[in-house]
C-alpha cells in the first residue's frame, strides 16, 4: 500500500519495519475520535475559506459515512494501514475522491494524535469516575447496612481500638472520592486542544485554532506550538492517578483477604467471586481480590513504562512518543475491569459481625478507654496508661478479659475504680463515645455516608 508521506523517499519500507512502525493495532480503538477531530478540522477550514463550501460537505459527509460503517461492521479497519489517521483519510479519498485530500490541510499527524489521544482519555476518565462512583455507592450501602457493627481496628496489624465495620469501609469511600477528584482535575488539563501546532512551528494558513477547539468542547488551546505536540503530561498524570486508585484498591484487596480468611472470618465472598481449588475441596478463594492487588503493579508499570519514555525526549515530537498509548489503554482497561470486579464484590459480600465481635472482646481494645476512665477521675494521663497496661497483663495472665475482671482486683492496681468501670469498658459505650467529628460512633457514620452519597449526587 502506497504510503500517505511518501515524496522525500519512496515510501517504501521492509515488511519488518512497517510491522515495527505500525501503530494501527492499538491506535485503531481512537476511530471516534479521530473522525470527531476531522470533523471539526474540516468545519474551520470551511470557515476560514480554507477549503471550498463544498469540499467541506462532501468531508463531512464522507466521515461520517465511515463512522456509520466501522459502528455496524460494515468497515473493518485495514492493519495494513500505518495507523487510524492514515486509515480513514485514505478510506474518505476513496470515497469521496479529490475533497478527501484537502482534509489534512493545516494539521500534521502529530498534532491529529496529540487531539485524538486527548479526546480518547476524556471519554475514558468519564467511564472511569461512573465506575468509581459505582463503586463507591456499593461501599456505602455496605457501611450503612453495618454501621453499629464492632470489630478491632488495627494498628501495626494489631488489635487497637473498637471501631464500626461501617466506619472502616467508609475510610475506603473517602479514598475514593479522592480518586474522583483527582482524576476530574486531570480531565480539566486533558481539555487543551493541541491542533493547529501542526508538525511543530504551526502553519501559515489563516486558521481559528479557538473555534475548532469548541467545536470539540475543549475549553483551551495550547498557547506553544512545539509544547502541543511534544505533551503527554495529561498521560502521565491519569496513569499517576489511576496508580493511586489502584494502590488503594490493592490495599481494600488486602483487608478482603484478610477478612476472607479462615482466621478472621469477618466477610464470606459470594460464590460468583471466589474460586475453587483443583485438588483441595474444601477451598473458596478470594481470588478476585488477590488479582486485582496483582493488577496493581500492572498499572504502576504502565506509569513507569511511560515516564522512562519521556524522560529524554528533546523537542518537540519524536516516534518515542508512539509508546503513549499502549500503557495509557492497558492502564485504562485494567482499572476498569478492577472496578467493576470490586463493585461486584463488594455489593455481594456477607458481613460476619460476630466474629468481628468475637474477636473485638478478645484483644483489649478498650484498654485506652480504661486509662481515659482514670483520666476522668482525676489521674494523671501517663499515670493512667501505666495502671492500665498492668491490668491488661494481669488479664493475659488470668486469662479473662476487662469486662470480666472482678472490680476487687481492679482496686488492687486503684482505688479510683467503681462499678463503673464496668460501663468505661464496655465494646459499645467505647464506639458511642467517639463523638468527635469524624470517629467512629454510629451518627458520625452516619454523617459520612450522608456526605459521600451529596458528593456523589452533585455530580450528576
Amino acid at each position: 500500500m502506497a504510503k500517505l508521506w511518501a515524496g522525500r523517499t519512496a515510501g517504501e519500507t521492509s515488511k519488518l519495519a512497517d510491522d515495527f512502525n505500525s501503530s494501527i493495532s492499538f491506535d485503531s480503538r481512537m476511530y471516534r475520535q479521530d473522525i470527531t477531530g476531522s470533523l471539526a478540522h474540516a468545519e474551520m477550514l470551511k470557515k476560514q475559506g480554507i477549503i471550498s463550501a463544498e469540499d467541506a460537505a462532501a468531508i463531512d459527509a464522507g466521515l461520517r459515512g465511515i463512522l456509520a460503517d466501522l459502528e455496524s461492521g460494515a468497515l473493518s479497519i485495514d492493519p495494513e494501514c500505518e495507523d487510524i489517521h492514515m486509515f480513514v483519510e485514505q478510506v474518505l479519498t476513496q470515497r469521496i475522491g479529490e475533497a478527501g485530500k484537502r482534509l489534512h490541510t493545516a494539521r500534521s499527524r502529530n498534532d491529529q494524535v496529540a487531539l485524538d489521544l486527548r479526546l480518547y482519555l476524556r471519554d475514558e476518565t468519564d467511564e472511569i469516575l461512573d465506575k468509581i462512583a459505582g463503586l463507591i455507592r456499593a461501599v456505602a450501602d455496605q457501611a450503612e447496612a453495618h454501621k453499629a457493627d464492632i470489630l478491632p481496628g488495627y494498628t501495626h496489624l494489631q488489635r487497637a481500638q473498637p471501631v464500626t465495620f461501617g466506619h472502616h469501609l467508609m475510610a475506603y469511600a473517602m479514598m475514593l472520592l479522592r480518586d474522583m477528584d483527582r482524576l476530574r482535575d486531570a480531565r480539566r488539563r486533558m481539555g487543551v486542544s493541541p491542533i493547529g501546532s501542526c508538525a511543530l512551528a504551526g502553519t501559515t494558513y489563516a486558521t481559528d485554532r479557538r473555534f475548532e477547539a469548541a467545536q470539540l468542547g475543549l475549553e483551551e488551546i495550547c498557547l506553544n506550538s512545539m509544547d502541543g505536540v511534544s505533551d503527554r503530561d495529561f498521560c502521565l498524570e491519569m496513569l499517576g492517578d489511576l496508580s493511586i486508585l489502584m494502590m488503594h484498591l490493592s490495599r481494600f484487596s488486602e483487608e478482603m483477604l484478610l477478612w476472607t480468611s479462615w482466621e478472621f472470618r469477618y466477610v464470606e465472598l459470594s460464590d460468583a467471586f471466589t474460586t475453587g481449588s483443583s485438588i483441595m475441596p474444601q477451598k473458596k478463594n478470594s481470588d478476585m481480590a488477590e488479582l486485582v492487588r496483582g493488577k496493581t503493579g500492572r498499572v504502576y508499570g504502565d506509569l513507569m513504562g511511560l515516564l522512562t519514555a519521556m524522560k529524554g525526549l528533546p523537542l518537540a515530537y519524536n516516534k518515542d512518543m508512539q509508546e503513549d498509548k499502549e500503557p495509557v489503554f492497558d492502564a485504562c482497561d485494567t482499572v476498569k475491569m478492577c472496578l467493576d470486579v470490586f463493585a461486584g464484590m463488594i455489593a455481594t459480600m456477607r458481613v460476619r459481625p460476630e466474629n468481628m465481635r468475637r474477636a473485638a472482646q478478645q484483644g483489649f481494645i478498650n484498654a485506652t478507654d480504661l486509662a481515659d476512665y482514670l483520666v476522668g477521675r482525676g489521674m494523671a494521663f501517663r499515670d493512667a496508661y501505666k495502671i492500665s497496661g498492668r491490668i491488661v497483663a494481669a488479664c493475659i495472665a488470668r486469662d479473662c478479659v476487662l469486662e470480666t475482671l472482678p472490680l476487687a482486683e481492679y482496686r488492687q492496681f486503684s482505688d479510683l475504680f467503681d462499678q463503673d468501670v464496668y460501663d468505661a469498658v464496655d465494646l459499645d459505650a467505647c464506639v458511642r463515645r467517639r463523638i468527635s467529628e469524624g470517629g467512629t460512633c454510629v451518627a458520625s457514620v452516619e454523617r459520612q455516608i450522608a456526605w459521600v452519597r451529596e458528593q456523589l449526587n452533585g455530580e450528576k
